[in-house]
């Protein structure tokens, strides 16, 4: 609306101006034909009173006094040529006679001839002031072209400039003012159509996947606006279907992921106890010395991994972390031993320089950490080599360190940043869990665990935790 009425009102200016000068040039040709008609009446009556012979040489002696009479009586100032282009006589005085052609140009007289209506005016600019000068001929009475007349004619535009200037200030009053009344009304109505716009926006504003969405209600919307408010509300019951879908799918994908994890935990010690039964069976000899010293062994060892598997069933029962944490002053270097003698394979070394290290950590978690990195360890060892695996728990400064490393076929370089990513795994069987979870639990324990491998030799795994210190005696 402010457009519309900004453009009209320099339209209707521009108009108005191209309006009044074609008026004033209309006005200026219609009074220069005017006095041309007038003194052309003046000089008819002078040549049928004259006793000269009407001819181009007595053009002179006819006008000789008279010209200044009539250029008083019409208040006109005119000029005479002979058909060369030659100055005859002329009405101003001599003392005034500073700008006055005494020759006509070539042009002039031949567009005097070539003129059907034998009326020739020619237009010209000087000092920034626009002057006419009409040529026309002076005839005898037998219509014979004796003489040029000329009629010089300055365009004053004062008067219609003085007009202009008036009609363009109230004009411009006018369109203030519908200009103001423009913009308001164009506030008010953009105010009407933008509050429905404003609160659609809003709600769109607080659309959320995550929760309940409140339609809109408008009271008597437009169409245009009723038809955007029930896209909306139509598009709020697709999206909480789509919510209560994807709620569901999340879900599911949690349990699956939970299963998978469940499994992967309960798989870790199975595999040692399996072992260790079958050890067990293969050397059993009642009749030996120390046999109820390896059957407290093997009791403990199964109970020890027994443990580890209810303590994930009751995790998961709970849906909490498998397992929960569980702070206990720990002997790692006793721990670690006893998780690497389940395995029970002469391949698999124990080294430690140190009889006690203490930390305060989850036992079980110790365990599931030990027992999955040697349990990988194993698994990368191809068959056509002797396997060897050294686990080696050490105290460097105020940490204790584990590292497990193995001769197997080593980790790609590519694949080096992405061993902790869940799900990762290079194997053709397993869920790529263990490392994740390994990590998950030394960072638990503000710990660490790198990796160093060289493909196609070996790779070590070191995990460091930082050691428990007694107020009274530090180890």
């Amino acid at each position: 609306m402010i457009l519309i009425v900004v453009t009209a009102s320099v339209l209707i200016a521009g108009v108005t101006i191209y309006q009044y000068k074609e008026q004033a040039q209309d006005y200026h040709r219609a009074d220069l034909d005017r006095k041309e008609n007038q003194l052309n009446a003046q000089i008819d009556y002078i040549l049928k009173k004259t006793t000269w012979e009407v001819k181009t040489e007595n053009l002179k002696y006819i006008f000789n006094d008279v010209i200044y009479e009539i250029s008083d009586v019409l208040n006109l100032n005119f000029n005479i040529y002979d058909l060369e282009g030659n100055l005859i006589r002329s009405s101003k005085p001599t003392i005034e006679r500073d700008d006055l052609v005494y020759e006509l140009d070539q042009s002039v007289i031949q567009g005097l001839a070539s003129s059907s209506t034998r009326n020739y005016v020619e237009r010209t600019k000087v000092a920034g002031e626009r002057f006419r000068s009409s040529y026309s001929y002076i005839l005898d009475p037998k219509f014979k072209p004796i003489g040029i007349l000329n009629i010089p004619y300055f365009e004053d535009d004062t008067l219609y400039n003085t007009e202009l200037k008036k009609f363009l200030l109230k004009l411009v009053a006018v369109y203030l003012l519908l200009l103001v009344l423009a913009t308001m009304l164009a506030y008010v109505i953009s105010r009407y159509i933008t509050r429905s716009l404003k609160a659609i926006s809003e709600k769109l504003d607080q659309t959320r996947l995550s929760k309940r969405n409140q339609k809109i209600y408008l009271d008597d919307p437009s169409e245009e606006i009723g038809a955007l408010v029930n896209a909306y509300n139509g598009m709020i019951d697709e999206l909480d279907k789509s919510a209560a879908l994807l709620a569901k799918s999340e879900r599911e994908q949690a349990w699956r992921e939970m299963a998978k994890q469940v499994a992967h935990e309960i798989k870790n010690p199975l595999t040692p106890m399996r072992l260790s039964v079958q050890s067990f069976q293969r050397k059993f000899d009642p009749k030996s010395e120390d046999i109820n010293k390896k059957v407290n062994e093997f009791s403990k060892t199964l109970i020890q991994q027994i443990d580890t598997m209810s303590n994930i069933a009751s995790a998961f029962g709970s849906f909490a972390s498998m397992p929960a944490q569980q702070n206990e002053t720990l002997n790692v270097v006793e721990v670690v031993r006893l998780s690497v003698e389940i395995f029970n394979e002469d391949y698999i070394q124990f080294i430690s320089d140190e009889e006690e290290i203490i930390v305060k950590m989850d036992r079980t978690q110790l365990i599931r950490v030990v027992t999955n990195l040697v349990k990988n360890a194993t698994q990368a060892i191809p068959d056509d080599r002797d396997p060897k695996i050294v686990v080696n728990v050490y105290a460097e400064k105020d940490n204790v360190k584990i590292s497990i490393a193995d001769n197997g076929i080593g980790i790609a370089l590519e694949n080096h940043d992405k061993v902790f990513e869940p799900k990762f795994t290079t194997k053709t069987s397993g869920m790529g869990l263990g490392l994740g979870m390994v990590k998950n639990i030394v960072e638990t324990y503000n710990g660490q665990v790198t990796m160093s491998s060289v493909e196609g030799k070996g790779t070590v795994f070191t995990i460091s935790f930082p050691k428990f210190k007694d107020r009274d005696n530090t180890k």
